[in-house]
């Protein structure tokens, strides 16, 4: 069993998705969205920090994952989304993973260039959940399902043991060696 949290970083908005791995099944736990209606950047910088520390603190993942940033029109918008990320990396104690929008989607939904609704819609068939997801959380989820589906498919070839004794944690897939045993 392993416990990973994804994370959809925002300057506004930052989205957190909890999911338990056995095998190839995944199972939702928790999600959510912190909302930054503070002003000042530093102030939100400050409550990603604290409230995803408190959410790791809460539920104790084994493994994270993390939207890699894209780059906006705006250089100044993708400058202050990387800061959110960069807050959310440091309040993650443990090695983080990070996919592209397009990857997740990939894994998610079958389809790279997928809308919002669509992640939404697969994420809550994939997690067997009854409610229509906020996006950011839905978004959260489905960027903890990717690294879930990844790092099965590498142990299906291979690459990584899944049992506990012998799970490595690194930050991307291509940081796996296969194991010498």
């Amino acid at each position: 069993m392993t416990v990973i949290i994804g994370i959809d970083p925002g300057s506004r908005h930052t989205g957190y998705g909890i999911i338990r791995v056995e095998g190839n099944q995944s199972f939702h736990l928790a999600s959510g969205c912190i909302h930054l209606l503070e002003t000042q950047l530093t102030e939100r910088l400050q409550k990603i920090f604290s409230g995803l520390q408190e959410v790791i603190q809460h539920y104790q993942p084994d493994e994270a994952a993390i939207e890699q940033v894209f780059m906006h029109e705006n250089p100044g918008s993708a400058l202050k989304l990387g800061q959110a990320r960069g807050a959310a990396i440091v309040a993650l104690t443990i090695p983080v993973a990070e996919y592209s929008a397009r990857q997740v989607k990939q894994s998610v939904v079958g389809y790279g260039a997928a809308k919002k609704e669509q992640v939404q819609h697969m994420v809550g068939r994939l997690l067997n959940l009854p409610d229509k997801l906020q996006a950011d959380a839905a978004d959260a989820l489905a960027i903890a399902l990717c690294h879930a589906h990844t790092r099965f498919s590498l142990s299906k070839i291979g690459i990584i043991k899944q049992d506990a004794k012998s799970r490595r944690k690194k930050s991307s897939w291509r940081d796996y060696q296969p194991d010498s045993t």
